[in-house]
């Protein structure tokens, strides 16, 4: 654990893909072509401490919807990369309008279309219930399940390594 603290303390930017990361993966389409996706409002609030904190925080994600875009919105997520079957060029987009290397960036995935990215980043994170090839090429999984708390922990494992975890909490006891 101690290996992830270090590079947990290099982050500066986070990228979370959506479906099976930030939802449970399920899609419900309705007769006229509506979709809807459930978030974790815990996985939210925690997103929200993180970016307080001074991490940047991104989304690549392979669909386009509609739903991503208000809950990004939402959450004052400005990095918002949809319809991106490849997501590396987004990715190496990114780095460079933000200045970062590599090693200061962290990739939360669930499924293989994540590995371009997840086998350059300083932090590579795979979600208790991701493909095993993913989980097998990650740096640290998560305890709990896609859309089911995973970016939650994640946006604290990022704050502990950055040591402002405690005192972000303590402002509300």
């Amino acid at each position: 654990m101690k290996d992830i603290m270090e590079r947990a303390r290099q982050i500066r930017l986070v990228i979370f893909d959506v479906d099976g990361v930030l939802t449970d993966g399920s899609l419900f389409l309705s007769d006229d072509g509506q979709e809807y996706k459930a978030f974790n409002s815990k996985d939210g609030h925690g997103m929200k401490m993180l970016q307080a904190s001074g991490v940047e925080i991104a989304i690549i994600t392979g669909r386009t919807s509609r739903v991503v875009e208000l809950r990004m919105e939402s959450l004052g997520i400005r990095h918002v990369f949809q319809g991106q079957l490849d997501k590396l060029p987004a990715y190496e987009r990114l780095k460079k309008t933000l200045g970062l290397t590599d090693g200061e960036i962290a990739y939360v995935g669930d499924d293989v279309v994540d590995l371009p990215i997840m086998r350059r980043v300083g932090l590579a994170i795979a979600v208790q219930d991701a493909h095993p090839l993913v989980r097998q090429h990650a740096h640290w999984q998560t305890p709990a399940r896609g859309g089911r708390g995973a970016a939650r922990e994640v946006c604290e494992l990022l704050m502990e390594g950055h040591g402002v975890l405690e005192s972000t909490l303590q402002r509300y006891i």
